[in-house]
């Protein structure tokens, strides 16, 4: 439907119409916004910081309710950035949440990838600079993330558009482990029932685009592991293993690039799972789905931003566990392994991420990954904000409330 189409209340609002393509990757929405953002200048990370500071409004009316919901995720179209002006980039983006804005999303990449390929320049102005590969059927493109570029393989039919039977993959951004089995001291504040009674945990911390804690379910305290999760106490719990890292200065160095020295902030808490074993795919299922050419398999949880769930196996940190698995020696280079969510295990129509090392030196503190998985196409929407309307403007969470 054309904009131009909806009632004219939307033209008495304070805010412009914001046109998004809606999407899901193994379950975890994508709201895709290509028009109606206030314009931004300078660098990508200028412009996100721009974006922070003074446009958070239409972050949270578009990622809140009454048009969105707490664990609602985002991608902001960035036509022209500092990498595309010098053709090191095809497009640039930013990324949105419940709390603030992402340096990193795999799963948003995955879609983009499939919508950057279907559409054509009156959306992408840069579209004409994408290759088709007619031998193996696919287009890539580079993507400018905050964290870096992403180099994106999109399956693509004979007719130019994306091929959604096979999976779109991604080539992440230099990934590494930096703490591995580190013992987190938990002072008494910080400790929840199912430690029974243990001041401390260990745990392992790498970096794919953002920093993630990797825990084990049973180190976290629940010995029956991610295959009865009992999501709403692993919230609490991994909540207060969050706030145990950030507040301890000595901890800093678990997210510091082995690189460059510089320092991040710890994005999100992966529960982990390796002894559920195998996932039947859906019979007739194409690809990786039926596993073929995967060596092995591991189930997670992610608590990212403000405790949001990822329902997909999270493409950032597919990568960081890719890395972290081959620092400790459990995974060469070349070696797939399926990474599961708990919904791609309970959903056999969904599929969960396949993660291998794609580029590794010997005496390089880091490596680049390559994940694939499938995106698909849910809707599209137009957002107005009426003028009457108190609350459309900014958002509103039921969770936030329910703390007042």
């Amino acid at each position: 439907m054309n904009p131009s189409t909806l009632p004219p209340f939307q033209a008495k609002g304070p805010i412009k119409p914001i046109t998004c393509v809606e999407m899901h990757t193994a379950g975890e929405p994508t709201r895709i916004i290509w028009s109606g953002f206030p314009d931004l200048t300078g660098t990508l990370l200028e412009q996100r910081a721009q974006a922070k500071e003074k446009h958070d409004d239409f972050r949270k009316l578009l990622m809140l309710e009454p048009r969105g919901h707490y664990d609602m995720y985002g991608a902001i179209l960035r036509f022209e950035t500092e990498l595309v002006a010098t053709d090191e980039a095809d497009i640039g983006v930013l990324f949105i949440h419940n709390e603030g804005f992402s340096t990193m999303c795999g799963h948003a990449t995955i879609a983009l990838g499939r919508f950057l390929v279907d559409v054509d320049e009156s959306v992408f102005p840069h579209r004409h600079r994408l290759m088709y590969d007619s031998v193996s059927g696919t287009t890539c493109l580079n993507l400018h993330v905050p964290c870096g570029i992403v180099e994106v393989t999109v399956p693509t039919l004979p007719t130019g558009k994306s091929d959604p039977s096979r999976p779109v993959s991604f080539v992440s951004v230099p990934s590494f482990a930096t703490a591995i089995s580190l013992q987190v001291p938990l002072p008494e504040r910080y400790q929840w029932p199912e430690l029974q009674g243990r001041s401390s945990v260990t745990a392992d911390f790498a970096y794919g685009g953002a920093y993630y804690c990797l825990i084990s379910a049973e180190e976290l305290g629940f010995s029956r592991g991610l295959g009865e999760a009992e999501v709403g106490k692993m919230d609490h719990a991994t909540k207060l293993l969050k706030e145990a890292i950030v507040t301890r200065p000595e901890l800093a160095f678990a997210t510091k690039d082995v690189v460059t020295g510089e320092q991040g902030y710890l994005y999100s808490i992966m529960i982990t799972d390796t002894s559920l074993g195998h996932v039947a795919a859906a019979e007739g299922t194409a690809g990786f789905k039926t596993r073929q050419g995967v060596d092995s398999e591991e189930t997670g949880l992610c608590f990212f931003a403000n405790q949001q769930i990822d329902r997909s196996p999270t493409g950032g940190c597919v990568a960081a566990r890719v890395a972290l698995a081959h620092a400790k020696g459990g995974l060469a280079v070349g070696e797939k392994r399926v990474y599961n969510s708990l919904f791609t295990r309970a959903y056999p129509a969904l599929s969960g991420f396949v993660g291998s090392v794609s580029d590794s030196v010997k005496g390089r503190q880091w490596v680049r990954v390559q994940v694939g998985g499938y995106g698909y196409y849910t809707g599209y929407h137009c957002f107005v904000v009426e003028e009457e309307d108190g609350i459309g403007i900014d958002g509103f969470s039921v969770k936030d409330v329910s703390k007042q």
